[in-house]
């Protein structure tokens, strides 16, 4: 473990001056199990939900790592999610199923989904799968890149039931969930295209990671009731001195979608899409169970013709992209997904940052358990 104090880190996403530590991935994924195993998780669910967590603080994500921590556990003990609950695949017509999560952990439900979606397309060239009820399925571009490692073309469409938190474009009142959107496209002998973000300016895991000691959010990402744009995480979560509980139903304001309208178009069909075709519900009105829809279509190249053909023109596509000029000298032309893998070989190597208040909420969890945190960063 390394702690660094009061020096700016941009390159692990903390532009200003903070305490935080660099946590070992293997420590910190065995911490989360262990809180969720002493919960009342099985123990291969605990080891998935720490894995997953942990996946997405390692890609860069941490809005979608373990400072969800806390939220879970609360969740599973007031019942708003359900331990080891089995998903049920409640229709099939072979190229589409519709799974029924029940509300049980999305790190169980969203690999069982794509599991079933890679092996149907293998059968027919194509498949849908619509899950529903899901707990937070996470970070989604975990799905399309399991789906892109088995050699499968995936879009997902997502969106969350009983999360009011983005104003569409032209409002400032709350209308949709951050209705994440993702896409993956494998690459014959290089690293798969992994398209993957939310639909809203930034996520609502941002803001959390903003509010606990993390990145400062980008100038106008939320708005407030009277038409004032804000980066103060207090807009989406009202008063948060002095504790470490957020809850977006506390603040008056918004976050906005990105991209104008056309953001906000895009989570207007993500709704529809993963909440109100699923059956999973959409973000509103009134109060509903929170859960995650999605709808995802699997494509296997071969359905669509030449496999070498698809690979050679993908690859010339590819070098053509990445060949266009940087804009600043010191700059680089990317494409989707470098970063993360970038961020990820440097956080296996380095460790996991951590702001001193989420490992603080870590220490909480664990307590009840008699678990003790600091055995894990050694």
């Amino acid at each position: 473990m390394v702690r660094y104090c009061g020096e700016s880190r941009d390159d692990i996403g903390t532009d200003h001056r903070e305490d935080f530590m660099l946590i070992a991935a293997a420590g910190l994924t065995a911490f989360v199990r262990d809180i969720f195993v002493g919960e009342g998780c099985s123990a291969e669910e605990a080891g998935r939900i720490g894995r997953y967590l942990v996946a997405a603080n390692l890609t860069g994500h941490d809005s979608h790592g373990v400072i969800r921590v806390p939220r879970y556990v609360g969740w599973l003990r007031a019942g708003e999610v359900v331990a080891d609950r089995a998903p049920e695949v409640v229709s099939d017509s072979a190229a589409f199923v519709l799974v029924d999560a029940h509300y049980g952990f999305g790190q169980t439900a969203g690999p069982f989904a794509t599991e079933l979606g890679i092996a149907r397309a293998r059968q027919n060239g194509v498949a849908i799968v619509a899950l529903r009820h899901a707990g937070h399925l996470g970070r989604i571009g975990e799905w399309a890149e399991q789906a892109a490692a088995a050699g499968l073309v995936s879009v997902h469409f997502v969106n969350v039931a009983g999360s009011l938190l983005v104003a569409p474009f032209g409002s400032v009142d709350r209308r949709f969930s951050t209705a994440p959107f993702a896409a993956g496209f494998p690459v014959a002998g290089a690293e798969p295209i992994i398209l993957d973000f939310a639909t809203s300016a930034v996520a609502e895991g941002k803001v959390l990671v903003a509010s606990q000691g993390g990145k400062p959010l980008p100038e106008g990402v939320l708005i407030e009731p009277d038409g004032r744009l804000s980066r103060d995480p207090r807009t989406l979560f009202g008063p948060i001195e002095g504790t470490a509980e957020r809850d977006s139903r506390r603040g008056e304001g918004a976050i906005r979608a990105f991209g104008e309208h056309k953001g906000s178009g895009l989570a207007l069909m993500c709704e529809l899409i993963a909440g109100a075709l699923t059956g999973s519900g959409t973000a509103g009105p009134g109060p509903k169970r929170f859960c995650n829809g999605m709808l995802s279509i699997y494509l296997t190249p071969e359905a669509f013709g030449s496999g070498d053909a698809i690979a050679a023109e993908t690859r010339t596509y590819l070098d053509f992209f990445k060949s266009a000029r940087p804009a600043s000298p010191d700059g680089e032309v990317l494409l989707p997904g470098e970063p993360e893998r970038r961020t990820r070989a440097q956080r296996l190597a380095e460790g996991v940052p951590l702001p001193d208040p989420v490992w603080a909420t870590l220490l909480d969890a664990g307590r009840p358990h008699g678990l003790d945190g600091e055995a894990y960063r050694a």
